[in-house]
């Protein structure tokens, strides 16, 4: 589904991805990891076309985005959920509001049609009880629940894509949210989650893509993983004794 050809980006002088080559199937469920800086997020964003390489391929079902203009992304982009870190919702608005607002804007949904899809979308993510709660009377755990509601809202994805999903909560939270992230995929849909903690990643990841330097230094399963030689991966190999 997603492919990588020899990609390279900056910002601005900032060199950030060196040559990144990989594919990811659409029932894959892959954890992204690597430091601060090392350009997972930029890989999210690259996918759905909100950034552009500066050279080299990126492949959505076939289809080369690299030099897509705006207006021509929207179906690659219906192709995906995605979860930014912050959640992104609107501050004056309840949860119901902010769920609603993609089903307003890109459907022809009554009133009565939105919100029982709302509704829906809220029991699915297990909050439907904080419907008519503001942004800032939400907990970490349940903003982040609003946010994939709001990403399930107007369409099937194929994938669903998370960027530091569980970054600032407590571990039940975090733990209950790989929870919703394994459930949301049980259908076969695949997931590529962003983040810095391995013991999230294992959670909800089969296969593991490190970064180091703006390049791919490991790519494989946990076993694969385990095995491994390469020294920047010390640290991780270090944490895998207490979460395995």
């Amino acid at each position: 589904m997603i492919v990588f050809e020899d990609v390279y980006f900056s910002y601005g002088t900032r060199s950030v991805l060196k040559g990144l080559t990989f594919k990811v199937k659409e029932s894959e469920r892959v954890a992204i990891l690597g430091g601060s800086g090392e350009g997972k997020t930029t890989i999210l964003k690259l996918i759905v076309g909100l950034l552009k390489p500066d050279s080299g391929r990126i492949l959505i079902d076939g289809e080369d985005i690299t030099l897509k203009e705006e207006d021509e992304l929207m179906d690659i982009r219906k192709k995906f959920s995605i979860v930014f870190q912050d959640g992104a919702l609107f501050d004056s608005l309840n949860v119901k509001e902010n769920v609603a607002f993609c089903l307003r804007e890109y459907t022809k949904m009554s009133e009565e049609e939105i919100e029982q899809k709302v509704r829906e979308l809220l029991r699915i993510v297990g909050i439907e009880e904080a419907i008519y709660y503001m942004p800032d009377e939400l907990s970490g755990g349940m903003h982040r629940r609003v946010a994939i509601a709001r990403s399930l809202a107007v369409t099937k994805p194929k994938m669903f894509l998370y960027d530091e999903a569980t970054t600032g909560l407590d571990p039940i939270n975090a733990e209950n949210i790989c929870q919703l992230i394994n459930e949301l995929s049980k259908d076969g849909t695949g997931h590529i989650i962003v983040t810095h903690k391995l013991v999230d990643a294992l959670r909800v990841a089969e296969r593991f893509i490190f970064l180091k330097d703006g390049r791919i230094v490991f790519d494989g399963n946990i076993v694969e993983l385990k095995e491994s030689q390469y020294p920047d991966l010390v640290i991780f190999k270090k944490e895998l004794q207490y979460v395995i």
